[in-house]
């Protein structure tokens, strides 16, 4: 391509995000924009699937027969997310196999938050109000993405995850005015995913390599910086009202900038979690790893019937 053709493409692909046009998957688009969204996009998947397994070992321990519906139907929900995600990066040319071994490979990431363990009922109710209000933290602005496809997809991934969030605040309230025993199941879990979860936003913005540019091209609309404390802003106070402490000496309300201040979060754990050393990295794997494996059969006989049926056809 000549390059004066490559400068006028590069030109109206940025007026168009410029202008807030959305790109879809015909249109021309940087190789770079292309790699950065089939990376995010396929993390994203990887993360609601990967996500099912930590809540998945509570379905057949639920206290009763309510929070077992709800939780089941909470994890089918993450399948089908993950499916819509899978999806939206076929739009972009990826391969959906490829992108799943990559990540049964340790190449392709998902996010740390579903390398730590859940050790008792009240995590239910701490991965929904703590991860999945996270998670809609950083989701609702994707609902703006610069991408067609993963903008759209994103519209009714917030909604379910908006009645995950209430499920699991539901759960922690339950507890927290329960006897001392229950609230100190809540309090303990609250203790065990605070930190965690606020590292579900990445590094802070001056460490993270792809942020800027991901906002330049207005596939992300915030920093992970300024959507963390947002979530602060916004959990604080509902912990406040169920009667639980956030497990941060530091934190403190800031009068002159309306925000709260808190403490130095640990980024060795962060990292060591990314790089593969977390308390549940391996079986995390490992689950999918096999998932896919002790599957294989199911997807041989769907696809040699669909070739049978072809063949019926055409003869």
């Amino acid at each position: 391509m000549k390059e004066s053709n490559l400068e006028a493409l590069q030109a109206a692909f940025q007026a168009k995000i410029d202008k807030d046009i959305r790109i879809e998957p015909k249109d021309w688009m940087p190789e770079e924009y292309r790699k950065t969204l089939i990376r995010q996009i396929s993390q994203h998947a990887h993360s609601e699937i990967v996500g099912m397994l930590p809540e998945g070992n509570w379905i057949t321990r639920a206290p009763n027969l309510r929070r077992k519906a709800v939780l089941l139907a909470k994890v089918q929900d993450e399948a089908g997310h993950g499916l819509y995600l899978y999806s939206a990066v076929e739009t972009l040319g990826a391969d959906r196999e490829a992108t799943i071994d990559d990540l049964h490979s340790g190449k392709a990431k998902y996010s740390s938050i579903f390398n730590y363990p859940t050790l008792s009922w009240a995590d239910m109710g701490a991965i929904g109000w703590l991860v999945d209000g996270a998670a809609i933290m950083n989701q609702v602005p994707l609902c703006r993405c610069s991408y067609g496809p993963y903008a759209r997809a994103m519209v009714r991934v917030c909604k379910e995850e908006s009645f995950h969030q209430r499920q699991g605040f539901e759960i922690m309230t339950t507890l927290a005015n329960g006897t001392p025993v229950q609230k100190a199941l809540a309090q303990d879990a609250l203790n065990r995913f605070w930190w965690p979860a606020l590292m579900m936003f990445g590094p802070n913005d001056s460490d993270s390599p792809h942020s800027q540019q991901s906002m330049d091209w207005k596939i992300k609309r915030f920093s992970n910086d300024e959507l963390r404390q947002t979530f602060v802003d916004v959990t604080v106070p509902q912990a406040e009202m169920i009667g639980l402490t956030i497990p941060d000496p530091d934190l403190k309300f800031n009068e002159e900038t309306g925000h709260y201040e808190f403490g130095a979060i640990n980024w060795d754990e962060f990292w060591e979690v990314v790089k593969g050393n977390g308390p549940c990295n391996a079986d995390r794997v490992a689950a999918r790893r096999n998932a896919k494996e002790n599957g294989m059969w199911v997807r041989e006989a769907a696809l040699a019937h669909e070739e049978k049926r072809k063949a019926k056809q055409a003869s």
